[in-house]
């Protein structure tokens, strides 16, 4: 892994070993920046304030190995990606800005794309997930891990019914609690469509009467033009010899008529004239037409202002709220509304008939993938309480015994689980404990409670070693996981990271000497400062540079006589065999 522009690390290579890797250096040099350079190569979260002051981005380049049918590797393939003589290349650039770039296998890729391929590469373990590890609830999703599928498989189906439980008893207790509103709901609607169905409205029929009614508001006036109008187009028959449009045009017409051979333009004004006088008969005959059709009853116009008044009140009543152009069109759409959901208020009855049904039906099929949750995680809290009962022998603590109490709590309102009625919620109905006994005779107590602070740490230790060995990827990294253990306890965590080691490439950032000297490699996270810059660099320790080191961690300074014949003890004594 290359590092640049990175907190205080200028530039630097961080070769970790396909074993046992130890990261350490003094407090403050840098060895956060090997951890945070890993998670920003899995996806983590990109902070522009970690990029050098002066540098305008940082960079994290990563180099790893996998088999071709790796599922890391297929992911990678179907983004793009190609591995490059066996290894996948990840890069992650990080601008001083914010902005953030990833690249796999030479393809731009979305960051999210690191993420899922973490998944199947490196599992962190940290201070934080520790801490996290304490609260029950952690625990009970640490034990379902731990469990897989046979926890996995029937806790989806419990969350798909719980989730489903939930909408159905949701629906119920609105339709009941809100019984007499939803009646009065349905009454208005009733009321409201008896109203509209005793008008029965038309679409578009207010604008037709609306035009009806002006014509019939102003009958006379209409009939008088429409006569004078036909008088001057046509004539008036009560004086033959008065002159009309119509006469003269047909005299213009004529006269042209006579002397078109002569000129063809003035034949062809006399062809335009020919057909105004057309157009001025049709005209004449539509005004007489309309005069004579004209209905000046005043018992219609009283029908059709009676019928607007009706129409107008529907408006005012059932139109959009609030719309200045509201016609009958907007009524029939509310009455169309109103009559669906009428239906579904008139089924009220028929729905709670159902969703009851339904609720019961889930709850039954809850207890019973309840109870098979509580049977697996029984079965899993035994071997995993087993598992790491065993690693706590391996780290000095022989006569340690962990327990998982899975128990429940009654509820008279819960699921019926072993004969009993039992609180629920979406994980089931399990509440998960860690116990620790720490010696013969000690009574099981929670472990934040019955553990001293090495303890703790030895416990949460082997833990996460028990988790590291049910996970399916090939590279685990331990953030000073072993805080507050010292001694021979410190040797012994040390001697069980090696071992882990044996199958998985193991990473640790460590501050004892005990579990260094384990390690196949270490690496030296070191501070320069040349008055002006602070820059760290990271080194691999070898020969008489690993025992400086080693000394510094034990004595403070590496120049101590019996601090370096310790460290090559150390060393001495991780090397031989158990």
């Amino acid at each position: 892994m290359r590092i640049r522009s990175l907190g205080v690390i200028d530039d630097a290579v961080v070769e970790l070993s396909p074993g046992f890797t130890a990261v350490t250096g003094e407090t403050g040099a840098g060895k956060t920046m090997v951890v945070t350079s890993l998670g920003l190569l899995l996806g983590g979260r990109a902070d522009p304030a970690l990029v050098r002051i002066g540098a305008k981005a940082a960079v994290v380049e990563g180099r790893i190995v996998m088999r071709p049918d790796a599922p890391a590797a297929l992911r990678a393939e179907e983004a793009g990606a190609e591995l490059d003589d066996g290894a996948l290349l990840i890069s992650r650039t990080v601008s001083a800005e914010g902005r953030s770039r990833a690249h796999v296998g030479g393809r731009a890729v979305p960051v999210g794309l690191l993420a899922e391929l973490a998944d199947d590469l490196v599992a962190v373990h940290g201070q934080t997930d520790q801490q996290g590890l304490l609260r029950p609830a952690r625990q009970r999703q640490a034990l379902d891990r731990y469990a897989g599928d046979a926890v996995a498989v029937p806790l989806e189906k419990y969350a798909a019914a719980h989730r489903r439980l939930r909408a159905v008893a949701g629906e119920l207790e609105e339709i009941t609690t809100r019984a007499r509103e939803r009646a009065q709901e349905a009454d208005l609607l009733r009321f409201g469509l008896d109203e509209i169905a005793a008008v029965e409205p038309v679409a578009g029929e207010d604008a037709e009467l609306a035009a009806e009614a002006e014509r019939l508001g102003h009958a006379e006036s209409l009939s008088s033009a429409a006569q004078v109008a036909h008088a001057a187009l046509a004539g008036n028959v009560e004086d033959p010899e008065g002159v009309d449009a119509g006469a003269l045009v047909a005299g213009a017409h004529r006269a042209l008529e006579s002397v078109r051979s002569h000129d063809p333009a003035l034949g062809a004004l006399a062809e335009r004239i020919g057909e105004l006088g057309i157009l001025l008969g049709d005209v004449a005959g539509e005004l007489a037409g309309y005069a004579d059709d004209l209905d000046a009853d005043p018992l219609r116009l009283a029908a059709v202002e009676e019928r607007r008044a009706a129409l107008t009140q529907l408006i005012r009543k059932y139109g959009s709220a609030g719309d200045a152009g509201n016609t009958v069109d907007s009524v029939l759409e509310w009455a169309e509304r109103g009559s669906v959901r009428l239906l579904e208020l008139d089924g009220d009855d028929e729905r709670i008939d159902e969703l009851t049904a339904e609720r019961d039906g889930l709850r039954l099929e809850l207890s019973a993938l309840a109870q098979a949750l509580t049977d697996a995680r029984g079965e899993a809290a035994t071997r995993f309480a087993s598992a790491v009962t065993e690693e706590l022998a391996s780290l000095a603590m022989p006569h340690a015994r962990v327990s998982i109490d899975v128990r429940q709590t009654e509820d008279p309102e819960g699921v019926e689980v072993g004969g009993r009625l039992v609180a629920y919620g979406p994980s089931g109905v399990d509440e998960v404990e860690l116990l620790l006994a720490p010696h013969p005779g000690a009574q099981p107590r929670p472990i934040a409670k019955g553990a001293s602070g090495g303890e703790l740490s030895r416990v949460m230790l082997a833990v996460e070693v028990v988790f590291a060995g049910s996970d399916p990827v090939p590279t685990y990294l331990f953030d000073e996981v072993d805080a507050g253990v010292g001694g021979k306890a410190a040797v012994e965590v040390g001697r069980r990271l090696a071992k882990l080691a044996k199958s998985a490439q193991v990473v640790v950032v460590t501050h004892l000497p005990q579990v260094a000297a384990f390690a196949d490699r270490q690496l030296l996270v070191e501070k320069t400062n040349d008055g002006s810059v602070t820059r760290s660099g990271v080194t691999v320790l070898e020969g008489e540079d690993r025992i400086r080191e080693l000394s510094r961690m034990l004595a403070g300074h590496e120049d101590s006589a019996s601090a370096r014949a310790h460290a090559e003890e150390l060393l001495a004594a991780a090397r031989s065999p158990e």
